[in-house]
Parts: structure tokens; C-alpha cells; sequence
């Protein structure tokens, strides 16, 4: 197997949401972890009824409606500074451990690398240049074409913009759902397992998992067995 890109989502793969926790901790004292989980919750529910009902709107307007719904949910009052500043850790998510090491590895044999993602360039770019990662990466967001993973329409701009053939990228992401999108579009799969869940029934398989991204460093080459 000869991949000529490695394409990774962003959030949950390269970045950790849950790390704007920290920030909703520090506005509203012990509801921390439970804003962080609702807010993604309800984050993927909204993209995902969006792309279902063919309403497209930016990623950052859904991000924080979905946040404002979880306040409301928690019956927290929060002014104008405080979600401006929630909104802001988006910008300052923490990458996982082993990325920037990996990335760099990466770059140094030449390989091409895009992140991938749902959220909008206005998101993106700011975050993968503050978390120094704009060497390696280069930027792509659903929000050019208007359709969100896991719409085909997505993967096929990606695919387009990429210019080689579908099994010649590699796809990574830590969202089982995003798997089932790429795989099914026809890109070679790598899901990245965190949290160490059983694999969804969903009549896919990825190519690859690995618990982290630098298991990808070992595999490179690899041809994946189906």
C-alpha cells in the first residue's frame, strides 16, 4: 500500500476537547466535566441534524448553540464575557501527548499531512497555529463546500483537493462515525481509540486502529489485512 496523504480529523484526534474544561471549571465551579460532555454531545447532534436537513450553518455557530443549550440545560446564567470566553478554548484545545512529536516525524520524510475537520477555518487556523502544528499541517474545513462529515460530499472535496486516487489516503480520526464516513467513501481508515471502546456495529471495519497516533510511526508502511 503506497499512501500519498495522511488526512486527520481534528477534534478528538489531533486536539482534546474535553480540555475546555479547565476554562468552564473556572466560570462555573463543579459543573467543569459536565458542561465539557454535554456541550460535545450536543455539538455532534446539531452538525449532524444540520447535514440530515440539508440547513447548513457554520460550525461556529453551531458550537455555540450547542453551548448555550447546555447552560440552559444546567441552569447556569452566563453573560456575554463568560461565553466569549468558552467559546475562546476552542481556539487553545490542548493537543494529545504523542502529536506534535508524530506530526513532526512525519513532515521529516516528506509525507503530506492535512487536518481534515468540521470546523470552520476561522477555527481551525488559528488553533493549529497556536499549538505550533502550522509547520506540518495543511488546513481544510467542510465549511468550503457545506456539508458536514460524514456526508460523501465532504470526503469527495477532500478527495478533490488531495488530486490522488481514495486508497492512497489515510484517513484518522477518533470519532467512530467519521470512520464509517471515509471508509465508506473509499479512503484507506485509521481509528485512533482513545478510550480504548468496542468497535461500532456498523458493518465497517477500520484498516487500522491504534490506541494513539504514534502507533502510525510503527505501521507506516504496513499493508492492512481485511
Amino acid at each position: 500500500m503506497t499512501i500519498k496523504a495522511y488526512v486527520y480529523d481534528a477534534y478528538g484526534t489531533l486536539f482534546d476537547v474535553h480540555s475546555v474544561t479547565e476554562k468552564a471549571e473556572s466560570l462555573f465551579k463543579s459543573y467543569g466535566k459536565e458542561i465539557s460532555e454535554e456541550w460535545r454531545k450536543k455539538q455532534v447532534e446539531y452538525f449532524m441534524l444540520h447535514q440530515l436537513t440539508q440547513r447548513y450553518i457554520p460550525f461556529s455557530e453551531i458550537t455555540r448553540n450547542a453551548l448555550l443549550y447546555t447552560l440552559k440545560k444546567l441552569s447556569l446564567t452566563c453573560k456575554e464575557d463568560a461565553l466569549n470566553q468558552l467559546m475562546g478554548a476552542y481556539l487553545e484545545l490542548k493537543t494529545y501527548d504523542e502529536v506534535h512529536e508524530t506530526l513532526e516525524k512525519l513532515y521529516q520524510r516528506e509525507v503530506k499531512q492535512i487536518v481534515f475537520s468540521n470546523g470552520t477555518n476561522d477555527m481551525l487556523k488559528p488553533l493549529v497555529k497556536n499549538r505550533k502544528l502550522d509547520r506540518f499541517l495543511d488546513v481544510l474545513s467542510v465549511d468550503d463546500v457545506k456539508h458536514y462529515k460524514p456526508a460523501p460530499a465532504a470526503y469527495s472535496y477532500a478527495h478533490e483537493m488531495l488530486g490522488v486516487n481514495r486508497d492512497e489516503i489515510l484517513f484518522m480520526s477518533s470519532n467512530f462515525w467519521d470512520i464509517t464516513g471515509a471508509a465508506s467513501y473509499g479512503f484507506k481508515t485509521a481509528w485512533i481509540n482513545r478510550a480504548k471502546l468496542p468497535m461500532d456495529l456498523l458493518c465497517i471495519k477500520p484498516d487500522f486502529e491504534f490506541s494513539n497516533l504514534s502507533e502510525l510511526l510503527k505501521h507506516e508502511t504496513k499493508r492492512p489485512s481485511r
